[in-house]
């Protein structure tokens, strides 16, 4: 079975982070999404862990299940030199277990979802190993709390603890990352690491387990690879549109080279902030090699599709105008995967024309990106030739992008040779 998962969220009790981010609505928007799975985020505070227990049913060891949506007991540890680790847990008792042995270390485990550790990032990850979690660097490459914000490699990190998984961040791609010879063996994780339970916020980057049934162990396994259980897709935003995609200024936003930031001594001439690397350009000081590996699976690159109605729209993604054509995109269609990849424009067309016409230009690389950076999320514009032409006129039409085409992407049935 094919089962799509979004593992890394957080609670109301992570600062920054919506009220609404109640097992309840994540339920309910994991459905309306197409998610089958969701980490629980956050399980080491015991309010939300006393949360999870009172909306949701154990179904077995490390699962639980509301409205038909499993739940795995996850969570973000942040260790002594700021960089953030996700946690998968395989059962409640060693939550329990983790809390205690992690207590005398954080001021803030039993209050704050996120906690801050005083341990190194070795130390949290031999913890993990000790009590058989999962573990591995959230956000691998953002320019605020990751892994390469503070090392150069895994190793320099870890040191000999295993880590399991890396996930990419909403920055990055599978592409991006294998520039990285040391990546190659290790398995990615794409989540959305999300701060509202909203349609373009949970599951707008989600993985695509192969698995037997949706519980721990077999999640477990296909991270590992083991026993035939697998990740066969990786999905996302592309990279450009990602807040710290570029290197940019964290006040004004404006954009700058790497060679010029650091001529800047990376302070902005324009205003005098602080001027954030970009995922792009900590990946290309790293990168050893141009090829991944050949059984990497694929990262198909996508935006959510509330955000491309807004755009057509001209309304602010979170208004009732926008979400009242998203329920009637996924009331005929079923997901918005299918939306976004697989249902033929002229389908879509007699939805709404103009999100018809968007969807085209996304799926053909010709929707103009403007690419993120310093904080500022990138944004999407669609050509006027194409905004002006008709459903049978889009195959001719000749549009130049000036961030530079991206192939043509194929279905996700195309990538897996399986049904959806």
């Amino acid at each position: 079975m094919l089962v799509d998962a979004d593992l890394h969220i957080h609670s109301h009790y992570s600062r920054a982070v919506s009220k609404a981010m109640t097992i309840p609505n994540l339920a309910k928007n994991a459905r309306f999404k197409g998610l089958g799975l969701v980490g629980t985020g956050d399980i080491l505070n015991p309010k939300w862990e006393e949360e999870l227990l009172k909306y949701a049913e154990k179904v077995n060891e490390g699962t639980y299940e509301r409205d038909g949506i499993r739940f795995l007991l996850t969570t973000e540890a942040e260790d002594d030199r700021r960089v953030h680790h996700v946690l998968i847990f395989p059962s409640i008792e060693t939550v329990h277990e983790m809390r205690e042995r992690l207590k005398p270390y954080s001021k803030n485990i039993e209050t704050e979802g996120r906690p801050h550790v005083n341990l190194s990032a070795a130390g949290i990850a031999d913890l993990a190993n000790e009590l058989d979690v999962l573990i591995g660097p959230a956000h691998a490459f953002t320019p605020w709390t990751s892994l390469y914000k503070e090392y150069n490699s895994l190793k320099e990190a870890y040191g000999d603890a295993k880590i399991h998984f890396l996930e990419l961040g909403l920055s990055a791609d599978s592409e991006m990352a294998d520039r990285i010879r040391a990546h190659h063996g290790i398995t990615y994780l794409s989540n959305s690491d999300a701060h509202s339970p909203m349609p373009h916020r949970l599951g707008r980057e989600f993985n695509r387990f192969e698995i037997e049934e949706t519980t721990f162990e077999e999640i477990r396994r296909a991270i590992l690879k083991r026993g035939g259980r697998r990740i066969v897709l990786n999905a996302g935003l592309d990279p450009r549109l990602g807040k710290y995609h570029l290197t940019a200024c964290s006040r004004c936003y404006t954009k700058y080279s790497l060679e010029e930031a650091r001529a800047y001594h990376w302070k902005c001439p324009k205003c005098g902030g602080r001027i954030k690397k970009g995922v792009h350009d900590r990946i290309m000081e790293l990168a050893d090699t141009e090829k991944g590996p050949k059984d990497r699976p694929p990262y198909i690159r996508l935006a959510p599709l509330a955000e491309i109605i807004a755009m057509v729209i001209g309304k602010g993604v979170e208004t009732k105008s926008v979400r009242v054509i998203w329920e009637r995109f996924l009331r005929e269609f079923g997901s918005e995967i299918r939306v976004l990849v697989d249902v033929p424009v002229e389908a879509l067309a007699e939805v709404h024309d103009e999100v018809a016409k968007a969807v085209w230009a996304y799926r053909e690389g010709k929707l103009i990106v403007i690419p993120g950076g310093g904080g500022k999320y990138g944004e999407i514009k669609l050509p006027e030739e194409i905004r002006k032409a008709s459903i049978e006129e889009l195959e001719s039409i000749e549009v130049s992008v000036p961030d530079g085409e991206r192939p043509k992407q194929r279905s996700i049935t195309d990538f897996l040779g399986v049904e959806t």
